[in-house]
C-alpha cells in the first residue's frame, strides 16, 4: 500500500482514519451485501479515474483507509496535493483486492475523495488569486461545513493551501452579533469571554461598522471581523483600526466570492474568510472501474 506524502496527511491520527472509515462503511452497508454474491471474492484490479481536468487531489488518506478496512490495497499514481493533468480522463490510482470487498468500499471512498478534492481545488484557486497580487494575508474557511464531515472538509482546505480557521466552538472565542445582543454590548461580551478563556484563546468579535471594531479592540479583542463590508468601506475601516491598534488582526468576511476576492485585498486586512470554500463547492468527478481479466487463449485449450 502506498501512502500520500503531502504534509497535511500527517496531521490525521491513524485511529481517526480507522474510525471514520468504519463509520462510513457501516452507514453504507449496515447488514447484508446481497450484490456481493454476484462477484465473489476473486482478486480484481480497479482503476481510479479522474474526469475533471486541473483538479487538486485531496482525500487520499481517507480513500486508502476505507479500502484498508475491507482488505484492499491502493497504489497512488498522483500524490496528495498534486494537480491532476489536463486530460479529460486521468488514471490516478490502482485498487486491488477481493471483488466484493472492493465494491463495498467503492462508494464511501469515492464520495470522500470527490468532496475533498473539490474543496482543495477551489482553495488552491483562491490562494493563487491572492498570491499573484502579492497579498500576504490568509484566505480562510468557515464553520459552514457538512455535519459529520468537518474533519475531511477542513483537511481539504489545508491541502488546497488555505487556513482552516477555527475547528469548532471550542477552538477560539468568536463573538457574533447574537452574542453581543444577548449580553448587552461588545465590551460586556468580550469581558465575560476573557474571564473564562484565559491567555491561551484568542477572542474575535464580529463587527458591522468601524465604531464597533474600535469598541471591540478597546475591550481587548485580538481579532475584529469586519462583516459584510463593501470593499471600499473595508479598506477605509481596516486602515483606521490598524493605525489605532497596530497589533490588531483584521478579518474580512461576508459577501466575498471567488469572483470578487481580489477587490477585498488590502495591506491592512490579515484574513479573508469565505463560506463558499465549502458551501456550494463543486466536486471533482472520480470513478472506479474494475478491469476485466485478460484471458490467455492457450490456457483455454
Amino acid at each position: 500500500m502506498s501512502l500520500p506524502s503531502n504534509k497535511a496527511a500527517q496531521t490525521i491520527p491513524p485511529h481517526t482514519l480507522t474510525r471514520l472509515a468504519r463509520e462510513w462503511l457501516a452507514e453504507d452497508t449496515p447488514n447484508f451485501d446481497l450484490a456481493g454474491v454476484s462477484v465473489g471474492s476473486q482478486d480484481v484490479e480497479a482503476w481510479l479515474l479522474c474526469k475533471t481536468p486541473h483538479s487538486v487531489l485531496a482525500g487520499s488518506p481517507f480513500f486508502t483507509a476505507v479500502f484498508t478496512e475491507v482488505g484492499c490495497s491502493v497504489d497512488w499514481i498522483h500524490e496528495e496535493g498534486a494537480e491532476i493533468g489536463q486530460d479529460s480522463v486521468t488514471l490516478t490510482a490502482v485498487v486491488r483486492g477481493p471483488a466484493r470487498c472492493l465494491l463495498l468500499g467503492e462508494r464511501p471512498a469515492l464520495n470522500c475523495l470527490a468532496r475533498a478534492s473539490g474543496i482543495a481545488t477551489r482553495s488552491s484557486l483562491l490562494r493563487a488569486t491572492t498570491t499573484v497580487r502579492g497579498w500576504h494575508g490568509e484566505v480562510a474557511g468557515t464553520r459552514k461545513t457538512t455535519p459529520g464531515f468537518r474533519l475531511v472538509e477542513k483537511y481539504a482546505m489545508l491541502v488546497g493551501g488555505v487556513s482552516m480557521h477555527r475547528q469548532d466552538l471550542s477552538g477560539m472565542v468568536m463573538l457574533k452579533d447574537n452574542h453581543v445582543w444577548a449580553s448587552g454590548s461588545i465590551t460586556q461580551a468580550v469581558k465575560a469571554a476573557r474571564s473564562v478563556s484565559g491567555f491561551s484563546s484568542k477572542i474575535e468579535v464580529e463587527c458591522r461598522c468601524e465604531e464597533e471594531g474600535r469598541e471591540a479592540a478597546g475591550a481587548g479583542a485580538d481579532i475584529v471581523m469586519l462583516d459584510n463590508f463593501q470593499p471600499r468601506e473595508l479598506h477605509v475601516a481596516a486602515c483606521a483600526l490598524k493605525k489605532e491598534f497596530p497589533t490588531l488582526l483584521i478579518e474580512a468576511s461576508g459577501g466575498v466570492t471567488p469572483e470578487n476576492l481580489a477587490t477585498y485585498l488590502s495591506p491592512h486586512v490579515n484574513i479573508i474568510s469565505l463560506g463558499c470554500i465549502t458551501q456550494g463547492c463543486p466536486v471533482v468527478d472520480f470513478s472506479l472501474k474494475v478491469q476485466r481479466p485478460v484471458v490467455n487463449p492457450r490456457l483455454q485449450e
